[in-house]
């Protein structure tokens, strides 16, 4: 008869825990402010920045909800709630009412350029603890500077 060994589960750290929460309450974030940005842009091309913002939305929302079970899968107890959120996010405000397509796509490239530099600063402590939450990070850092890239470019000019 073959014994299997069963190996002690891994569980996050305090420091790793505190790690994927700041990153989280940044996805949450990004992914509130893209939809206060979706539903109050106005000016010029604005139905593809209003699609646009839609696909950053989604990729804030899926992120965050793939780093929050991952906190979960370890042990680790991720906190999403309005006032958590609102105190520990690293993004920049923005600013009530109507903005202009070129005053969101700044606003918006900010808020996603902040919320990969979150990811990149915890990226090598996480990295040192557990390599496969930081094949996550990788993930979302590809993403994040992606649509960086791509909504910066309708305020660039040649």
């Amino acid at each position: 008869m073959t014994t299997v060994q069963s190996s002690a589960r891994f569980r996050a750290s305090t420091e790793l825990a505190g790690h994927l929460q700041r990153v989280l309450v940044d996805l949450i974030a990004l992914h509130l402010n893209g939809k206060q940005a979706h539903w109050n842009v106005v000016g010029h091309n604005f139905r593809d920045l209003h699609l646009q913002l839609d696909e950053i939305v989604d990729v804030a929302r899926e992120s965050g909800d793939t780093i929050a079970e991952r906190m979960r899968a370890l042990d680790a107890v991720p906190d999403g709630r309005p006032t958590t959120v609102a105190q520990a996010t690293t993004l920049p405000l923005l600013h009530p009412g109507e903005q202009s397509t070129t005053d969101t796509v700044d606003a918006l490239t900010a808020q996603l350029r902040g919320a990969a530099a979150t990811a990149r600063e915890v990226h090598d402590d996480v990295d040192a603890e557990d390599p496969s939450t930081a094949d996550l990070l990788h993930q979302l850092i590809d993403a994040l500077e992606k649509q960086a890239w791509l909504l910066s470019s309708e305020n660039r000019t040649a």
